[in-house]
């Protein structure tokens, strides 16, 4: 996700927000922006800028409010939050068709296989701790479907450069040789 769809995000997000809202989420961030400054903000937008210059809130660190609006009961703006890069325009740079498909299998197999270390795996292929509790509370129960979100997270942060040969590698580092077995398997069959 780009700053400007971030941004673009946030706006739609602060005029959604009641004067109510904005009141119970200036509450929320007292520590952080401090009373005089919590009085001079008007606006959802001036509020998270205020939140960006403190570090609290960026493109890749947006558990702080995600967290303030499901506390302020405005789950879907939070969910919209949660799931705003997936609803972005999907990236030319895309691996090629044959590379594609390769990750498509590849993303099936361990999807059915990973299991409850998927954390350890996001881990390994560079994403942050962040970015796994988003997709951990977009599917708190549902183990394989949290798999095809690290893997589709993963693949849309490396873009052209996703490989199948770069999973292999973490499932192996990770000690998950049985399903990059599997994932190897299937590749040469296809």
């Amino acid at each position: 996700m780009t700053s400007f769809q971030f941004n673009a995000a946030l706006l739609d997000i602060s005029t959604q927000l009641s004067a109510k809202e904005l009141e119970d989420l200036k509450f929320l961030c007292i520590d952080i922006i401090g009373k005089r400054q919590r009085d001079d903000v008007k606006t959802g937008v001036k509020l998270f800028q205020l939140l960006m210059e403190r570090g609290k809130l960026g493109v890749d660190n947006t558990k702080w409010l995600s967290d303030s609006l499901t506390h302020i009961n405005r789950h879907d703006l939070s969910d919209k939050l949660n799931n705003f890069e997936s609803q972005c325009e999907i990236n030319d740079d895309q691996p090629d068709d044959d590379e594609k498909a390769k990750l498509d299998i590849a993303t099936d197999v361990i999807a059915e296989h990973l299991g409850r270390s998927w954390r350890k795996l996001g881990r390994r292929l560079g994403l942050k701790d962040v970015k796994l509790d988003s997709i951990s509370k977009r599917h708190p129960t549902e183990l394989e479907e949290t798999a095809r979100e690290l893997l589709k997270e993963w693949r849309k942060s490396r873009g052209a450069e996703a490989r199948t040969s770069q999973l292999i590698e973490a499932l192996r580092a990770c000690q998950f040789n049985l399903t990059a077995d599997k994932v190897e398997d299937r590749l040469a069959s296809r």
